[in-house]
C-alpha cells in the first residue's frame, strides 16, 4: 500500500511541469485529485490524460472566488481533503535587477508576489478549515533560490525566500492540526515555469533554455549529474502530504542535487 492511498488531495497549478510529473504519480499511487489551472489549455490536457480520476477547476490561484469554487468542487466529490499543495508560481527569467527598467521593477514585484505568495496565503485560508478536520497537510513548492544566488533574479529569489519562512509561520499557526512543509527543488527538466509578464517574458519558459546549455552549467556545480524530471521529486511530495508524516512540520526539504555543496579551491 502506498502512502498516498486513499488520500484526498488539492493541487494548485499542476497542469504542467513539475505539478503534472508528481500528480501523475499521485494518482499512479492510489490519491485522488482536485486540480486548480488557470490554463483552460492545460486544464483540457489533464481532462484528456486522467479522465474522471481527476476534478480540475480551471481558475486563478490568486482568486478567492475562484479557490472557494475549486474548495467546493473538491468537497462534492471525495468530500474531505486530507492535503492541499501549491505548486503555482511564475520566473522572473533571472534577469539581473540593474538591467531592468527602473519603471518596471515595481509591476514585477507585484506579478511575482501576488503569484508566487499571496496565492499560497490565500490557499492556506481558504482550506484551513477543512485541512483542519481531518488533521491535513499542507506541502509548498520554494526553490534552491531561496538558500543561494543565481536561481534566479532579485524578485524571484526574494518571494521564495518569503515561501521558506510562510512555512514556519503558517506550521506554528496551523499547529497541532494541520502539518505545514515545503519541497526546494533545483534543477527540473521540462520545467514549465512561465516569464513574467511585466517584462514581456509571459510567453517564455525555462524549458526555452536549450537543454545542453543548462546541463553544461548543472553538472558543473551539482553532484549528482542526472537532470531530475518532474516524477523525480514525488516521493518528497508524498510523505511530506501523507498521513505518514507524524515527525515534520515548519520544515522545507532541499533537493538540489548537491548543488550548493559547491567547489571553492579544487575549482
Amino acid at each position: 500500500m502506498s502512502l498516498l492511498e486513499g488520500h484526498n488531495i488539492v493541487a494548485i497549478g499542476a497542469g504542467s511541469g513539475l505539478g503534472r510529473g508528481v500528480a501523475r504519480r499521485m494518482i499512479e499511487a492510489g490519491a485522488r485529485l482536485t486540480v486548480l489551472e488557470i490554463s483552460a489549455e492545460k486544464a483540457a490536457s489533464l481532462h484528456d490524460e486522467f479522465g474522471d480520476a481527476v476534478v480540475v477547476v480551471t481558475g486563478d490561484a490568486c482568486s478567492l472566488v475562484d479557490l472557494e469554487a475549486c474548495r467546493a468542487a473538491h468537497v462534492a466529490r471525495f468530500a474531505t481533503v486530507d492535503a492541499l499543495i501549491c505548486f503555482q508560481g511564475v520566473w522572473d527569467g533571472n534577469v539581473p535587477l540593474a538591467q531592468i527598467d527602473p519603471a518596471k521593477v515595481g509591476d514585477l514585484f507585484d506579478e511575482l508576489f501576488r503569484i508566487n505568495v499571496k496565492s499560497c496565503i490565500l490557499a492556506a485560508r481558504v482550506f484551513d478549515e477543512a485541512l483542519r478536520e481531518g488533521g491535513g497537510a499542507i506541502v509548498l513548492t520554494t526553490s534552491n533560490a531561496a538558500y543561494a544566488a543565481d536561481g534566479g533574479g532579485a524578485c524571484y529569489s526574494a518571494t521564495k525566500g518569503a515561501l521558506r519562512s510562510l512555512v514556519g509561520q503558517l506550521a506554528f499557526e496551523f499547529a497541532p492540526h494541520v502539518r505545514v512543509n515545503a519541497v526546494a527543488p533545483a534543477a527540473i527538466a521540462k520545467s514549465e515555469l512561465r516569464g513574467p509578464a511585466a517584462l514581456g517574458m509571459d510567453q517564455s519558459k525555462q524549458s526555452d533554455i536549450p537543454v545542453d546549455l543548462m546541463l553544461t552549467g548543472y553538472r558543473k556545480l551539482s553532484l549528482i549529474s542526472d537532470y531530475p524530471n518532474p516524477e523525480d521529486y514525488f516521493d518528497l511530495y508524498a510523505f511530506l502530504a501523507s498521513k505518514a508524516n507524524k515527525v515534520m512540520t515548519g520544515q522545507t526539504m532541499l533537493a538540489e542535487q548537491g548543488l550548493l555543496n559547491r567547489a571553492f579551491l579544487s575549482a
